[in-house]
Formats: structure tokens, C-alpha cells, sequence
């Protein structure tokens, strides 16, 4: 993979407790990608949780959907699919000259501002689980790929909430 100039990342991160480490739908480890689930790791992340888990509301997606739209018109970025979840989000965006990471953490913290400027409850709490994960798209195809799994697959999966 390329990570000098990708032709666009995309971008999901979680909301604070709803994909913990050892999930049975599926987790991902840094730098070692998919893992299997565990379910005592699972319970043990669990019981360790500082804060209930909050599910974003319409209102709230929507903030986050146009916080994200502002930032990268502010940064000249071409932000190609946004879907914002109950319980995560996934992005496509080109931000050339700028590492994932940063494109990731950016965006993140204009989303973080968003939640907490529109519903108090996030205020005093985290929205987000720490990170969240990026990767390269570096062919048009993939880019197609992502662009499609991000517009639709999202509304197929049954453990997401509406």
C-alpha cells in the first residue's frame, strides 16, 4: 500500500463503548487489522467503562454529517461518502498532502465539538471510543468500493441501530 499520496482514506471511528476489544461483530487490533472475537476480553472492556454508552441521535448525526462537510470545505478536502451511525462513522475523503491520522483526528475533534455544542449530555463525557481507524484507497476501484460501502452495506447490518 501506498501511504505517501493516497487517492482518498477512509475513515470510521466508534462511539464511546459500543465496539470494545474482543466484540463478537467483529474488532480490529492496531496494526494487526481483524480479530476474532473474545468474549472475556469483551466483558472485561465492559465492566471497565467510565460512562454509560450514549447512542447518537438524528440530530446529533446530522451535526456530526455537517461539521464534517465544514471542515473539509474549509481545508479544500473532497469529502466523496459521509455515514453517520448510531454507534459509529464512516468516511471517504481525499486530503492530499495530509497524514490519515490527522485527516482522522481533525475531523473527529470538529465532529466532538458538533455533539457537544448541540446535546449537553456529551458535554462532561466522551462521544467517541480513543482513535479510530484509517486506511489507504489508492485505486479508483477501490475507491468505488469504499464509496458503495459506505452509501449502502451500512443499512444491511443487522447489529447497527437506526
Amino acid at each position: 500500500m501506498n501511504y505517501d499520496d493516497p487517492l482518498a482514506y477512509f475513515i470510521t471511528w466508534t462511539v464511546y463503548g459500543t465496539h470494545l476489544q474482543g466484540d463478537s461483530d467483529g474488532w480490529r487490533r492496531r496494526s494487526r487489522g481483524q480479530q476474532n472475537p473474545q468474549p472475556r476480553l469483551q466483558r472485561w472492556r465492559a465492566e471497565r467503562l467510565k460512562h454509560e454508552i450514549v447512542l447518537l441521535s438524528p440530530a446529533d448525526r446530522t451535526a456530526v454529517t455537517e461539521s464534517c462537510h465544514q471542515h473539509c470545505r474549509r481545508r479544500d478536502w473532497k469529502l466523496w461518502e459521509i455515514n453517520v451511525r448510531s454507534n459509529h462513522l464512516h468516511l471517504v475523503v481525499t486530503a492530499t498532502g495530509y497524514a490519515g491520522t490527522t485527516v482522522r483526528d481533525q475531523l473527529k475533534a470538529n465532529a466532538t465539538r458538533a455533539v457537544r455544542e448541540h446535546a449537553a449530555l456529551f458535554r462532561d463525557r466522551p462521544v467517541w471510543t480513543s482513535g479510530g481507524d484509517w486506511r489507504c484507497v489508492n485505486t479508483d476501484a477501490d475507491l468505488d468500493a469504499v464509496c458503495l460501502y459506505v452509501r449502502e452495506a451500512q443499512d444491511r447490518k443487522e447489529f447497527d441501530v437506526e
